[in-house]
């Protein structure tokens, strides 16, 4: 059974790391693993690590969902900003 994916907005903020080196800038999020990029200035690699974040968190969906096939399971929204 397929489930049509639904868009999720998160109202978190997380912390985008660059580094300058003699290329232009590698960049990575601090608070999530595997998301880290480069780019020739500033505005690419800010692009790139966007990019980057939407595709950590759609390979972590795609790992979940495999994980719990065929399993009943409860889903719910997880609120991260202050109430």
């Amino acid at each position: 059974m397929t489930r049509e994916r639904q868009t999720h907005h998160l109202d978190m903020n997380l912390t985008a790391v660059f580094v300058k080196v003699p290329e232009g800038y590698v960049a990575f999020v601090e608070e999530l693993p595997g998301a880290n990029t480069q780019g020739a200035t500033l505005e690419e690699a800010r692009a790139n690590l966007r990019e980057a974040v939407e595709l950590v968190l759609e390979a972590n969906r795609a790992l979940a969902e495999k994980s719990i096939e065929g399993r009943k399971v409860i889903r719910e929204p997880l609120p991260l900003a202050p109430e």
